[in-house]
């Protein structure tokens, strides 16, 4: 126990002096950035699921069996949640750490070593989900009137959910650690949960849920309510801490006492067992993750063509950094699963617009059309934020501890970050007009709508990619195992936050306009000179918003990294 709490103690130190490194300003702004956002969010979850439970309960009959089912549901996908994420953090930190070396050759047992790490990957992978599940619970409290013991039995059943997760998480990366090399065995276990999660997205979007609201489905829906009473397996951890919570919520202690011996009894036992587990084969694990992964995908012959012809704009040292940018990202194995994610993802975007039910609505259709076609702009750009927030922003952070290279390179700072928005903008601009265009033609939307969110769309995209590549140059974490994390950092926050900003902006600066045009059209009638100032007052300003949202990042980030 004294090993295991030496080699805890680096990171409580870590901790501790990371708060004491910085400035009295800077803690104070991401301490109210920081607060304000998780706030925000936390509210937001407490009032879904408080409006739903409310709900559920004036529907008589149904309300506590669907309050019930609701709460299965929850425990079932933050386990999910659990396992996928304690499987990714115990890889790293067991088997991919910059430290293990120096931390195995000290003189403690390669089991302490396991422990001590496991201990931290629970932490990492499952703070998160605990704090965020909190306001789910906080609603059936209030909304059931529970007492204490509840709130206490949930803390209970949460944290031993977790250890549950980690251990098992545990367990099977270092039995996989024995067959594998670490390198492989991570891009295997990306790959298989990336898949499971697009298996089990489109397999509920192929169920089509929008058919809950035709009143033709409705008898069928009856018989479904009649399934809801059906228990789960009482041989998952999920049915246990489930079983505890809602009988303290009913309020049987009894019932409490048991289903939580039954779920902290198997923490011990499966502690046991991952201990005995690691003692046969962490060390053996470890060794073999040292050796040299091969890499996952290869350029072909036609993309070395099509690299060479992209590169072939470019000369001197400037097309070499071109050409170490692209193949990096084909030799990157963590990049391959989530290009995957985003291909299902963008099937499922269009294929949610190709069955949205336009002529059964109260509103007319040509209405209804153009209206989504204009806030699609928006949710395009939001879609853009959320890819430029994973590849964009963490790009000047990928270069990692060999960035002194790009220092020493005879191209300047702005050279550099003008070739990663290269890269990038190429690409995320095709995906934006795809986007775009598609559901454009999916709604059969007017002309005018069509070239206007076109165009729009066609100088939004260099604003976001400009601040992903700015603000990424301006706040890098080069020292990161783990550069795309980077964007939960201050920077990324202020990253998204800014991107939010600049959307709305936009999407608030052409509604007017878009609207007097449109109605001008639909009845007929012309507009008149005060208006035509009006509209081309507000697309220029259009025009100057995405501009310095593009340059302005751009020049701070090449300020700051240049420093």
């Amino acid at each position: 126990m004294r090993d295991i709490l030496l080699l805890l103690r680096p990171r409580l130190l870590s901790l501790k002096n990371s708060s004491s490194s910085q400035s009295v300003e800077q803690l104070r702004v991401r301490f109210y950035l920081f607060g304000a956002i998780g706030l925000a969010f936390w509210a937001g979850i407490f009032a879904i699921f408080f409006r739903v439970l409310v709900y559920f309960q004036g529907v008589e009959g149904f309300g506590d069996i669907l309050a019930k089912k609701l709460l299965s549901m929850v425990f079932i996908t933050f386990f999910a949640l659990l396992i996928f994420s304690s499987i990714i953090t115990s890889l790293s930190k067991l088997y991919l750490s910059k430290d293990l070396m120096l931390v195995h050759s000290l003189p403690v047992t390669p089991v302490s070593i396991f422990v001590a790490r496991w201990l931290e990957s629970t932490f990492d992978s499952s703070w998160m989900v605990f704090l965020y599940s909190l306001p789910v619970f906080l609603s059936y409290g209030i909304v059931y009137h529970a007492g204490v013991t509840f709130y206490l039995t949930v803390a209970a059943a949460l944290i031993a959910l977790c250890l549950i997760a980690s251990a098992l998480s545990a367990t099977v990366v270092s039995l996989a650690g024995m067959a594998l090399p670490a390198g492989r065995l991570r891009t295997a276990f990306v790959l298989l949960g990336f898949m499971l999660f697009l298996v089990l997205l489109l397999s509920f979007r192929l169920m089509r849920p929008e058919q809950l609201v035709d009143p033709d489905a409705f008898r069928s829906l009856i018989q479904y309510f009649r399934t809801l009473q059906t228990p789960g397996s009482p041989f998952l951890p999920t049915t246990w801490v489930y079983d505890a919570v809602v009988a303290s919520l009913f309020e049987n202690p009894a019932a409490v006492g048991l289903h939580l011996a039954l779920a902290w009894s198997f923490v011990l036992s499966l502690f046991s067992i991952m201990t005995w587990v690691a003692g046969l084969t962490y060390f053996p694990g470890f060794s073999k993750s040292q050796a040299t992964t091969e890499r996952l995908f290869t350029l072909s012959p036609r993309s070395r063509v099509l690299s060479g012809l992209f590169s072939s704009l470019f000369t001197g040292p400037t097309r070499a950094f071109v050409l170490k940018e692209i193949r990096t990202f084909f030799r990157d194995q963590t990049q391959w699963p989530q290009v995957f994610l985003l291909g299902a993802l963008i099937i499922i975007y269009l294929y949610n617009f190709s069955v949205l039910p336009l002529e059964r609505a109260p509103v007319k259709t040509i209405f209804l059309q153009n209206i989504i076609s204009f806030l699609n702009m928006g949710l395009a750009a939001f879609v853009l934020t959320a890819i430029a927030a994973r590849f964009v922003y963490p790009a000047v952070s990928m270069e990692g501890d060999a960035f002194w290279i790009v220092r020493s390179s005879p191209i300047s700072i702005g050279t550099f970050l003008r070739i990663k928005f290269a890269i990038y903008f190429v690409p995320l601009l095709i995906l934006t007009e795809t986007l775009t265009i598609v559901t454009n033609l999916l709604l059969h939307v007017t002309p005018f709508m069509m070239v206007l969110s076109s165009v729009t769309v066609f100088f939004m995209v260099p604003g976001v990619v400009g601040m992903g590549v700015g603000l990424g140059a301006a706040y890098p974490d080069f020292q990161s195992e783990n550069p795309a994390q980077s964007v939960t950092s201050f920077g990324g926050l202020l990253f998204m936050i800014l991107c939010a900003g600049f959307i709305a902006v936009v999407i608030v600066l052409e509604a007017g306009p878009v609207y007097e045009i449109f109605m001008a059209g639909y009845r007929g009638r012309s507009i008149s000179f005060f208006q035509w100032v009006w509209l081309s007052a507000s697309f220029v300003t259009v025009l100057a918003v995405c501009l310095a949202a593009t340059i302005i990042p751009m020049r701070f980030g090449r300020r700051r990294l240049g420093l």
